[in-house]
């Protein structure tokens, strides 16, 4: 672990709580003098967190902050989930996928979780940028081991959608639904989304990282960069801590993930129609190379989307299109 990190470690659970704390007391935890406190301070602002400075009262953070905390996210899971689970805490990484893929490329790493308070390289599904300020969000990758190879994992980000609207409801946030494939929305604004990479044998047992981002207390400026109508946990008025609510979602995962690798997706195909947010009504699906219209019909046992066009009921794959919504 580098010095810098060391510093930010002692500084940031102080400095988390939106309140002033003094250059003398700053500089004790940090065993600097106070002239070398806001040297320190300044890699604060590297991440993001605007420090402010009041001559006589000392230093703070423009915002509290909720830091993630690994006992407290335990402590919302079950001990038969705990024992299944190992998990890394970063500050900062360039994506949860890409550190949890790395592990699992390198041998077994089934049921390893690693979280961040930021990430700088973050990706949503087709390579697009998702947006990872620090401490706001939740930025969270599972590897979990499934035998049969990809034909077994035909469903997987749906089932693991209906785990993440379980966790969610039982936080308190009934409104959330899915969209096909990969998303979490409430009233069609975008609450959260799901990548999955895979890494192993096609064809025998592999290893699939689970990568979930969740928008938990995004602010403005920050999301300037989504392109799409998005919302928070904190805008629909849940204030849960962001630990507790991993934890729920580990809670979640590992009863999902189980029950997938015993029975597949058709066991869980009812509750995922149940939060199908646009099922019956019409949409266009988009792909590189053509847009199709017609009615959403749900999904089969495999997770593929029916769609009702004028040639009848076809069928897509998560991997080759996107739904949007027509009049």
């Amino acid at each position: 672990m580098s010095s810098d990190t060391r510093s930010l470690e002692v500084l940031l659970p102080v400095l988390a709580d939106g309140e002033f704390h003094s250059g003398e007391a700053l500089g004790a935890l940090l065993g600097v003098s106070r002239t070398a406190v806001w040297k320190q301070l300044q890699k604060l602002e590297a991440l993001g967190l605007a420090v402010e400075s009041i001559k006589g009262r000392g230093y703070r953070l423009s915002r509290p902050l909720d830091l993630l905390s690994v006992p407290e996210v335990l402590a919302a899971t079950s001990e038969s989930a705990r024992a299944q689970l190992q998990l890394r805490l970063l500050l900062q990484t360039d994506s949860t996928n890409v550190q949890a893929m790395q592990v699992a490329e390198g041998g077994a790493a089934h049921g390893l979780v690693v979280l961040a308070e930021q990430q700088v390289a973050g990706r949503g599904r087709r390579g697009r940028q998702w947006v990872s300020p620090f401490g706001a969000n939740i930025y969270l990758s599972l590897v979990w081991r499934f035998a049969g190879g990809a034909a077994a994992l035909s469903g997987l980000s749906l089932a693991v959608g209906v785990a993440c609207a379980r966790a969610l409801r039982s936080a308190g946030l009934v409104a959330v639904g899915l969209k096909w494939p990969n998303d979490l929305l409430v009233d069609g604004r975008k609450l959260g989304g799901i990548l999955l990479e895979m890494t192993g044998d096609p064809a025998g047992e592999c290893q699939v990282v689970i990568g979930i981002g969740l928008n938990v207390q995004m602010g403005d400026a920050e999301a300037e960069a989504i392109e799409q109508p998005w919302t928070s946990l904190r805008r629909e008025g849940l204030s849960v801590s962001r630990s507790t609510v991993v934890g729920l979602l580990l809670e979640q995962l590992v009863a999902v993930l189980t029950q997938f690798g015993r029975e597949g997706f058709t066991s869980l195909r009812q509750e995922w129609s149940a939060l199908d947010i646009y099922r019956d009504a019409p949409v266009t699906l988009l792909s590189v190379s053509q847009s199709v219209a017609g009615v959403a019909r749900g999904v089969d046992d495999g997770g593929a989307l029916l769609l009702e066009t004028d040639d009848g009921i076809q069928t897509f794959h998560g991997g080759e299109v996107s739904v949007r919504s027509r009049p």
